[in-house]
């Protein structure tokens, strides 16, 4: 029997986690005031001083602005928010995935040709030794998370760091429910067959042929990641 680490949650943490909760599924109306703090922190059997950490992480995150005088008001997360917020919008509300996948596939073909007209010897090297770390994985989770670095490489071969963060953002978009997304890792040596088609042309420097190649790779993930999704009941 394998242990798993006890995560442990403050009161902020909590706190946090249900006002964000309540603001990404609508209760909480883009434009509206939340209560005072007094009444607030009453109300949910807090601090003020837990509630305003609370409520200092959520306006960091863009989910809401305080004014002095004003009050803390609901912002609209689609015009405030940045993508640090997809991890939380997934975890909420599993049909943004097909959203991400839709970004991954489009984003994901767009570093591949980048990277093939930029890889040189020491690049193609890095990204072949990062195919044979999927290969060599033990497992489906361990065959799972090699993939994600080859992706990391294919966008650090770009010499473009704007690149390397969305890879980043979309890749952390989805790891909070990639354990119930496995079929298209079961097997690692098929895993690392599959990533190679878009490897090879990147290090052979042929753009076109790695940009076809990303895209249809990243469809028939999704394809199978989807439908990993709909088993266990959550949609995507």
């Amino acid at each position: 029997m394998s242990a798993e680490a006890i995560v442990r949650q403050s009161v902020v943490d909590v706190l946090e986690e249900r006002l964000r909760t309540s603001i990404l599924d609508g209760a909480l109306q883009p434009g509206s005031l939340l209560p005072p703090e007094r009444e607030l922190a009453a109300s949910y059997g807090v601090t003020r001083t837990t509630l305003k950490h609370a409520l200092s992480r959520l306006e960091q995150a863009g989910l809401l602005r305080t004014r002095h005088g004003v009050g803390t008001r609901v912002l609209d997360f689609l015009k405030s928010g940045g993508a640090d917020l997809l991890p939380l919008l997934v975890g909420q509300d599993g049909g943004w995935l097909a959203d991400v996948f839709e970004a991954r596939r489009a984003i994901g073909a767009l570093i591949a040709r980048k990277a093939a007209a930029e890889c040189g010897t020491a690049q193609a090297v890095r990204l072949r030794a990062a195919v044979d770390a999927v290969a060599g994985a033990p497992d489906a989770a361990g065959a799972q998370l090699a993939e994600l670095e080859v992706h990391r490489e294919l966008a650090r071969t770009t010499g473009n760091r704007v690149y390397v963060l969305l890879t980043n953002t979309l890749l952390n978009a989805y790891l909070p429910v990639r354990h119930l997304m496995t079929t298209s890792f079961a097997d690692p040596a098929t895993v690392a067959d599959r990533i190679l088609r878009v490897v090879e042309p990147v290090a052979d420097g042929k753009a076109d042929e790695a940009g076809r190649a990303a895209e249809d790779y990243f469809r028939l993930t999704a394809e199978e990641m989807t439908a990993d999704l709909a088993r266990h009941g959550r949609r995507g």
